[in-house]
Parts: C-alpha cells; sequence; structure tokens
C-alpha cells in the first residue's frame, strides 16, 4: 500500500515579526561547476562540457571562484547576510571521476562543507545533479534508457556521507532548461537544435530520475523535504507539466486519466498567462512536441502513440502517494516570446547577433513574480513553495561592467522583487524559502561574462586570477542591500521594501 509523505504540507502560520512564515528561510544560491572550478582541466575531474572547453566552443571553467579550495570564503559572506540557508551542488564528476571509481576524500570534502554550512547556522540546500554528470556517460547520456538508473546509483554513493547532514534537497536542477538547452536550443551539450524528439525521451529519463532519487532520498532520510525545480516559463508543457505529473496520484488522477487531466491543467496555466501572441501560440506547440503530454494536434487530436510513459509508471509505482515535497520554481522572466529577438538588436555592450535575448536583457517585472506564485498556489494549493533562484543578470565584457539597457540595478531589483514575494504571501501563497542566485559572480554555462552575484568578481587580479569585490559587478553594494531586506523582514519592517537608501 502507498504510504503518504513525512510531512504536512498545509500553511504555516506567521512568525514573530508578522511578515514572514513560520520557518521561512532566505538563503543564496550556487553551483557545484560554476563555483568550484578544477574541472575539464589536465589531472581534473572531467564533465559532459569538457569537449566543449577544449575545442574552444565555451570559455574554460578554469578555477570558478575557488569555493572547492576555500569554500569559507562562500560560507562567511553568506553566513554574514543573514542567511538561514545555503544552497550547494554536490558534483557527481568529482565524487565519480572514472566509471565505478569512488574519490571518497571527495566526498568527506563535501561533508565538510555541509558541516560548515551547519556550524554558520545555515541549513544546507544540496542539489545532487545541476546540468552536469561525469564525461565518460557522454553528452548524451540522458536518452539513454539505463540513465535513470545510473543517476540513482549516484545518488545512493552519496546519501550515506551527507544524509545525516542534510534535510532539504533538489534531486536534479531545471530539468525543462537542462532539455531545452540540450537537444531543443543548442547551448548546452550535446548542442542540438529542435531534436523534438529525443527531447521528449529526456524529459521522461529525467522526471524517472528525479522519483527514482526522491524514493532513494526518504530511504535514508525519511524526514528530507525534496524537490526539483523547475525554470518558471509560459509554456505549460516546458514547466508546470513537470510537476503536475509528479503530483496527479496524489491528486486522485488515475493512471488512465492522466492524459485527459493534463489537457485541462494547460487551459488553466494557460488562462492565467496574458494574451498570447501568435509567436507564443507557436512556442505552445513546439513545447507540446518537445514533451509528447496530451492530445496532439498532429493526431487529430489523439493521443500520439509511442511516447515515453517510464515516469507516470515509477509515480503510480511509488511507495510514496506524493514524489515531490514542495513547489521548487527558479523565477528570472518567464515569457517565452519576450526571449526572441531579431537578430542585431541593441544590448549592453553592443548588439546581439544571435535571435535570441541575451541573459542581461532579461526583463524585471516584480508583479508578474507576485502573480506566478498566486498562479501556483492555484494550480497546487496544498503545496510550499520555495524560490529557488531569482535574481538580475548584467554584463562584464573583458573587465568592463556595462550598465543595463533598461537602467535597473540589483540593490532595486532586490527591493521590488521581495516586495512582490511579501505581496504574495499576504495574499496567502504558501512560500517558505527565497535563495537569491547568487551569492557571486561565477561560470554561466560557457562565459563569465553574465553577472549575477551580489558580490562581484574581478577577474583580472588577484593571486589566484581573480578576486573577489566587496560591492557587485556594477560597483552596488547589494550585499549590504540583502542583508537589510532580511533583517528587515523578519523583524516586521515593511518599510525596507520602499527604502531606496539601503
Amino acid at each position: 500500500m502507498p504510504t503518504p509523505n513525512s510531512r504536512d504540507s498545509k500553511v504555516v502560520a506567521r512568525g514573530p515579526g508578522g511578515i514572514l512564515p513560520e520557518g521561512f528561510r532566505f538563503g543564496v544560491a550556487t553551483a557545484g561547476f560554476q563555483v568550484e572550478g578544477g574541472f575539464n582541466g589536465p589531472g581534473e575531474p572531467a564533465n559532459n562540457w569538457l569537449t566543449w572547453e577544449l575545442v574552444g566552443r565555451v570559455e574554460p571553467s578554469g578555477n570558478g571562484v575557488g569555493f572547492w579550495e576555500e569554500p569559507e570564503r562562500a560560507l562567511d559572506r553568506a553566513a554574514g547576510l543573514g542567511c538561514d540557508s545555503f544552497r550547494l551542488g554536490v558534483e557527481w564528476a568529482r565524487i565519480e571521476p572514472r566509471e565505478g571509481t569512488i574519490d571518497d576524500r571527495a566526498l568527506a570534502r563535501y561533508a565538510d562543507i555541509v558541516d560548515g554550512c551547519l556550524d554558520r547556522g545555515m541549513e544546507p540546500l544540496v542539489t545532487l545533479h545541476h546540468f552536469t554528470h561525469p564525461a565518460w556517460l557522454g553528452e548524451e547520456f540522458w536518452l539513454r534508457p539505463d540513465s535513470p538508473d545510473r543517476y540513482l546509483a549516484w545518488v545512493e554513493t552519496a546519501l550515506p556521507v551527507l544524509a545525516p547532514k542534510v534535510r532539504h534537497w533538489v534531486t536534479i536542477n531545471e530539468i525543462n532548461e537542462l532539455v531545452m538547452g540540450s537537444w531543443i536550443l543548442g547551448h548546452f551539450p550535446p548542442g542540438r537544435t529542435m531534436a523534438l524528439g529525443d527531447a521528449a525521451v529526456a524529459v521522461d529519463n529525467l522526471l524517472t530520475a528525479h522519483v527514482l532519487g526522491y524514493e532513494a532520498i526518504h530511504r535514508a532520510r525519511p524526514d528530507a523535504e525534496v524537490t526539483t525545480n523547475t525554470a518558471a516559463v509560459s509554456l505549460y508543457d516546458l514547466d508546470r507539466l513537470l510537476h503536475d505529473l509528479l503530483l496527479s496520484r496524489s491528486l486522485g488522477v488515475a493512471r488512465s486519466d492522466v492524459e485527459a487531466w493534463v489537457d485541462q491543467r494547460r487551459l488553466q496555466h494557460q488562462a492565467m498567462q496574458p494574451s498570447p501572441s501568435a509567436l507564443e501560440h507557436v512556442l505552445r506547440r513546439m513545447a507540446r512536441r518537445s514533451t509528447g503530454y496530451g492530445p496532439s494536434p498532429s493526431t487529430g487530436g489523439r493521443p500520439a502513440a509511442a511516447r515515453p510513459r517510464r515516469a507516470l509508471d515509477a509515480v503510480y509505482a511509488s511507495p510514496h502517494l506524493r514524489t515531490l515535497d514542495a513547489v521548487g520554481l527558479d523565477y528570472y522572466d518567464p515569457l517565452a516570446s519576450r526571449h526572441v529577438r531579431l537578430p542585431g538588436h541593441r544590448t549592453a555592450g553592443g548588439r546581439e547577433w544571435l535571435p535570441l535575448r541575451p541573459l542581461w536583457d532579461d526583463v524585471p517585472d516584480p508583479g508578474g513574480f507576485t502573480g506566478w506564485l498566486d498562479a501556483q498556489r492555484r494550480l497546487h494549493p496544498e503545496m510550499p513553495l520555495w524560490v529557488v533562484e531569482n535574481g538580475m543578470c548584467q554584463r562584464v565584457q573583458n573587465g568592463r561592467s556595462w550598465a543595463r539597457t533598461d537602467g535597473w540595478d540589483r540593490r532595486t531589483y532586490l527591493r521590488r522583487y521581495l516586495a512582490g514575494m511579501v505581496a504574495a504571501i499576504d495574499a496567502g501563497v504558501p512560500v517558505s524559502g527565497y535563495w537569491h542566485w547568487s551569492l557571486v559572480d561565477n561560470y554561466e554555462w560557457g562565459s563569465y561574462q553574465p553577472r549575477f552575484g551580489l558580490y562581484g568578481v574581478d577577474r583580472h587580479r588577484g593571486d589566484r586570477g581573480f578576486r573577489w569585490l566587496e560591492t557587485d559587478a556594477a560597483g552596488d553594494d547589494a550585499a549590504g542591500t540583502y542583508r537589510r531586506l532580511i533583517a528587515g523582514l523578519r523583524d516586521g519592517d515593511r518599510s525596507v521594501l520602499d527604502d531606496d537608501r539601503i
């Protein structure tokens, strides 16, 4: 018989300050490959970005920001902000650099980093897969039928050391972004574009891997809280569908009724979006083909044949009625059609000749953030929400920091977005954590030009070829703003949200 999950997901009471829910956590987010350094060089562990780095398709990741050698620097700064949570990644390629060879010293090092979080009063939020896997598995790993079981074996390797110390987990970061980047847009290895059939296979394998990882984590730690976060996207099939499938059984949907239920959920999701443009309609059709759920227009309204369904089989066979403990989301700019632009458009530092909008031109929309959180509550009113990532990008090119073309700065962004989150909480949305992306400027998947950090990094000076700054990349005290916002909201002082002096 299935057993209900251990955690009670009802909305919790307000804390002493009267603004945030009891137990609300503020944190910062990082990812192993983006901050650690020490991958893909001679004698270093290699991941699936190895070939792209070697042939010059992307900028080498190099030493990151030195987190692996000196995690204390980052942990001290995060704790100094008043954070009571720290998101970090545990890199599979570092733990298993060669097939079947486990580096116990590296695993112990991660355990020490987790202890460093706990010693500083920060609950670790550990991500077990953040866009990377060992190079020996190949760039097309997630198309292999054995990929979920391989992932499970990796998780079961890490859990005996980490589970006694870690309660909060992300199994796989942004399944939707990983699939889009790898098989639809081509900006992640293997760099394929519009391979929609393979994208559907990858989605199925990744969701299956999440379910297997979820079960393993709960076997090792029954009180664990586990999510897989999605990048907020207006296209239902490349965002909300993933969580819906994981929660369908707990909502009383029969296995045979999932297709029809997904169609209803798609309509609910779309009704909460702005009136779609012609481009948005095209992107919606593409998204449906890339996951394969629900009746397909190409089959006259009948479900398409030969679609992968291993993930649903895993959900409905699980000993857990629900295979997700919180809805994890990453919010930047979800409207898909806004990410497409004509080549040659103006951007910070010149013109962009690709037909996609660069990260430093993401459109800030704090009101949209409030609405998005409320939409998730309406779709899954019983589930707590974690804002696993949220942040603003600017561009640094050859040591020069460019102002954003829209005039936004990170201090204003923090105030406005946390105000948007508080407005959602006031409306009854059960947001229970917020992790800012990111603590420090890091390696943004092929380049050091996009900068998201509360703390900037000068990559041209310092004894290791870089040095941390006391400000963000624009020279603003973004970290101080975040610190004062955290303290004020915990104390029940709403005025910090409107005070442009902080």
